[in-house]
């Protein structure tokens, strides 16, 4: 039944690829320029081409007919095409005859066929091809009525017994008659059938509308036509027939740099019509999901399968592409200039793969450092993929500025590259810092100030490529040629990408700063309270030998409750604000009466855990993961580890990857300025 299912989706798909072929060639045929030609031919004085205007509504037929292939349902469609193929197995049969009577008035002998060997071949041959037809129309056609499709064994009949030459062929014309005429009767008998067809599927439509709504009809056709496969489908094979085409028609060997080229040219020459844009949209956005879904189960194998993100589904990607082709007019300019601005906005889109790669890869390196995960395979894997994701976008990066000079567009471009290493390497130190804790088996003093420091100087360094490129853009426009556009581009860039980003990185150090000056005014659990206590702390599940009080009473670690505030100024339990206290430092804590009772099995310890385990968000960059992951088992955790993955700072940011409004109105206006120009 599963391999049935899988057949009839792959003949739900492949037998509409032809409906989008003739919408390509339609949309491609300039019937103008057709008859201007035909004008100009002799064809001129026929007859056919005499009724422009008729062949112009023949045109437009040619669009309905399509359509029609492209949404009748797949039992019709495979009705149609086994009768189009019965068709075109008469139509063989028909030639099989006519080039038997042919060979035979060319021969001029009229004897026994046994007598000559080649008469005998002729007829041999002639007689197996006709049975085939009969046989493989009556198999199409599902009937046993053979004789239906038998009409041209009878110039054969007639040649075995000795008919003369000249009456076969009439008795081949009149088989050619009797052929067509079975084919008009069939169409005459089924001529109502696409108006009862057509009927229904109107009568379903409006009920469909009227109950669910015209998105739910929408989402339906969507699902039902596969369009994304088609249109990737259609798509591979245009592509394929481009590339076909091109080694054919070339007899030496192709060099790498010819074989580039080739391929973009090949890529502008599919996406000339909307039609091939679009199935060029649906391909990138699967090829996209194809490395994005590789990249999971690099990482972790099977289980990646598991909890699947809906994400990364590789959309992104063909929105992407499919935006810059609009914004800039892809398929209104000519090859060369269409394979050129293809170039730049393929180096968008795999930009934007790498930094979903890099969505995907950073919470799961971080956990993995985090975890004490004694797999060295899993480690490799984790490493060999960041250690991809620093170089590659570096080396796309240096690519692309030796083929274009360097000026404001480009640095825009290739910034995104940029960005992507930066945080990669970040990453990477963070991960080598719960290394090394790992190896020293012992918790490393104050580690979440220096995991901050980390992020806090690679996220100054991605501020830093901003504000250049805010420069640059800024002595480009004072020295150079000053655009409106280019302007306007450098204002929004710098108000996102610089000003959001300078003060969100204030912001972060101005709540540290401010949990540091409460942690300090909050009072200290002396020793007998803590033994009165006798529980854990709240935050990271461990005995607490020395604690901080709240003003609502309760006890926490200090470099706990630390890096709580970092989030939030209110108490991990009861969601109290948490207010700078006036006390001095040595203040004694709060009665003994106000303390929660003590309990020494910390899974009753209250009912305000459980509120802590709710609102406690474990995240290792900023990206929220399984505490499974991020922590391990009590007996071993490490506060200072498990905690400073939860609250990582600067975990917001705007990052160039997203300035997709940026680089289409440089498509757009850039070239028109010729800021972009090639090398040589």
């Amino acid at each position: 039944m599963l391999v049935k299912d899988k057949l009839e989706a792959v003949l739900n798909v492949g037998l509409r690829v032809p409906s989008i072929m003739l919408l390509e060639v339609l949309y491609r045929w300039d019937v103008s320029s057709f008859f201007q030609k035909i004008q100009r031919s002799s064809l001129n004085n026929n007859p056919l081409f005499q009724y422009k205007y008729l062949a112009l509504y023949l045109h437009y037929v040619g669009y309905i007919l399509s359509l029609v292939l492209l949404t009748l349902p797949r039992q019709h469609l495979v009705k149609l095409y086994l009768y189009v193929l019965t068709a075109l197995l008469l139509f063989a049969g028909h030639q099989v005859s006519r080039d038997y009577v042919r060979s035979e008035l060319d021969s001029g002998y009229e004897g026994p066929l046994y007598l000559e060997a080649l008469s005998m071949n002729r007829f041999s041959t002639a007689l197996i091809a006709q049975l085939v037809v009969c046989t493989l129309c009556s198999c199409v056609m599902q009937t046993k009525r053979i004789w239906l499709f038998s009409a041209h064994l009878l110039p054969l009949v007639a040649r075995l017994c000795l008919v003369p030459l000249e009456t076969i062929v009439f008795i081949n014309r009149f088989a050619m008659i009797f052929t067509g005429l079975e084919v008009i009767y069939f169409l005459a008998s089924n001529l109502l059938v696409p108006y009862n067809l057509a009927k229904t599927a109107y009568r379903e439509l409006v009920q469909v509308v009227e109950v669910y709504g015209l998105l739910a009809l929408g989402m339906s056709l969507w699902n039902q036509l596969v369009l994304p496969v088609l249109f990737m489908c259609f798509w591979l094979v245009l592509f394929a027939l481009q590339i076909y085409t091109y080694f054919s028609s070339r007899d030496k060997p192709t060099s790498r740099e010819r074989l580039l080229f080739l391929f973009l040219t090949s890529i502008a020459e599919c996406c000339s019509t909307p039609y091939s844009l679009l199935g060029l949209v649906f391909t990138v956005s699967f090829v996209a999901l194809g490395v994005l879904t590789l990249c999971k189960f690099y990482l972790q194998g099977y289980r990646a399968f598991m909890n699947d993100n809906t994400m990364h589904r590789g959309m992104t990607e063909g929105i992407t592409l499919l935006i810059l082709a609009v914004q800039t007019g892809l398929i209104e300019l000519q090859v060369i200039h269409r394979a050129f601005l293809l170039s730049i906005i393929l180096f968008i889109v795999v930009a934007s793969i790498l930094q979903s790669m890099l969505e995907i890869a950073d919470p799961i390196v971080l956990a993995l450092g985090a975890s004490r995960d004694k797999s060295l395979w899993k480690h490799f894997r984790a490493v060999s993929l960041c250690l991809f994701l620093l170089v590659f976008p570096a080396y796309m990066a240096y690519m692309i500025c030796q083929f274009f000079h360097m000026d404001f567009w480009l640095l825009i471009i290739i910034s995104s590259s940029i960005l992507t290493s930066l945080q990669v390497l970040g990453t990477l130190l963070i991960y080598i810092l719960f290394m090394v804790e790992e190896v020293r088996k012992e918790p490393v003093q104050n580690m979440d100030d220096v995991i901050y420091y980390v992020n806090g100087t690679y996220r100054l360094l991605e501020f830093l490529v901003a504000l250049v490129v805010v420069a640059y853009g800024v002595s480009e426009t004072v020295f150079g040629e000053w655009t409106v556009m280019g302007s306007t581009i450098i204002f929004i860039h710098s108000y996102y990408n610089v000003w959001l980003r300078a003060q969100l990185g204030w912001q972060s150090f101005l709540m540290r700063r401010d949990a540091v000056t409460k942690i300090k005014s909050l009072p200290t659990a002396s020793d007998l309270q803590l033994e009165q206590y006798n529980d854990i702390c709240a935050i990271c599940y461990q005995d607490m030998k020395s604690a901080v009080i709240t003003p609502c009473s309760h006890f926490f670690h200090a470099g706990c409750l630390k890096k709580w505030l970092y989030v939030q100024e209110t108490c991990p339990l009861c969601h109290k604000q948490l207010k700078s206290q006036s006390q001095p430092a040595n203040a004694t804590a709060a009665p003994a009466q106000d303390i929660l009772p003590a309990n020494p099995n910390p899974a009753e310890a209250g009912q305000g855990e459980p509120v802590a385990e709710e609102n406690k968000t474990v995240t290792q960059n900023g990206v929220p993961v399984e505490e499974s992951q991020a922590r391990s088992s009590s007996s071993h955790a490490n506060p200072e580890l498990t905690v400073g993955l939860s609250l990582l700072p600067l975990s917001n940011t705007f990052p160039l990857t997203n300035s997709y409004l940026f680089v289409a109105c440089y498509l757009k206006y850039g070239l028109k300025c010729h800021s972009l120009t090639f090398h040589g």
